[in-house]
């Protein structure tokens, strides 16, 4: 993986030198990650091609890096072929602003901040639970869900000898009016943070997470509550759909 960044429009990308991954951050990365057999790991400016190698051979997982210079392709390719994970690690010579990030269960980032938030909506509208790791580089508002702090004695730039790695898993648009059987629930959200009828909750994936122990799951298009606690324990089990309408509202239902 190598440091990129991006000037005038979406799709031109900036001459940048070429700047590797420390070993050590790369494996923090995949791990903060839990990267598993069932992932599939999205390089974005991969470089020589290490993260999505090591996702392969360490950790069993499948991979594609996209890079837009052509030599460091070609030996990504080669060091691919040497590790023996060729049939599972994949690279193309693509911008990275034209890829189907769709693809990805992981996506890992070692890009400048102006590209990281030039990228950020693509990445919020991403599948629920998808899990974003970038090295260095953070997302603006959208504050990490974990970061560590990762010793990096061989790093090529900048004078502390140290990273940060940086975990965001894509939260589930939950916000608006939930309906059911006579009971109401109003969420508002900003990114992982939301109030779920006035109390604070935290989102993860699809999944609602309350104090007390009450807990919500965005199921398809309704919303499960899954545990319920306290003055919520009536809603135990009930299913919302999201009000239609403006103002939305629960009058019909």
């Amino acid at each position: 993986m190598a440091l990129a960044g991006a000037v005038g429009s979406a799709s031109a990308l900036e001459e940048v030198p070429f700047v590797t991954t420390p070993d050590n951050v790369t494996l923090k990365m995949l791990e903060i990650a839990r990267v598993g057999p069932s992932d599939f790991v999205l390089d974005l400016g991969s470089g020589d091609g290490r993260i999505v190698i090591v996702a392969a051979k360490r950790f069993g997982a499948r991979g594609m890096g996209v890079e837009i210079v052509p030599e460091l392709v070609r030996q990504s390719r080669e060091n691919a072929e040497r590790a023996g994970v060729a049939d599972r690690a994949e690279f193309r010579e693509q911008d990275l602003f034209e890829t189907n990030l769709a693809l990805a269960s992981v996506l890992t980032l070692y890009l400048l901040p102006d590209v990281n938030l030039e990228l950020r909506p693509k990445i919020l509208a991403l599948k629920p639970g998808t899990r974003i790791v970038s090295h260095d580089w953070d997302m603006g508002d959208w504050k990490p869900d974990r970061t560590e702090k990762v010793a990096a004695p061989d790093k090529k730039i900048g004078l502390e000898k140290s990273s940060r790695v940086h975990l965001w898993i894509v939260p589930a648009r939950v916000d608006g009016v939930w309906c059911s059987k006579g009971e109401r629930l109003e969420i508002t959200q900003q990114y992982q943070h939301a109030r779920v009828a006035g109390r604070e909750a935290t989102v993860r994936g699809t999944k609602v997470a309350l104090a007390q122990g009450t807990a919500l799951e965005l199921q398809g298009e309704t919303l499960r509550v899954t545990a319920a606690k306290g003055d919520l324990a009536r809603l135990q089990l009930l299913t919302f759909t999201r009000a239609a309408g403006q103002p939305a509202s629960c009058a019909s239902r």
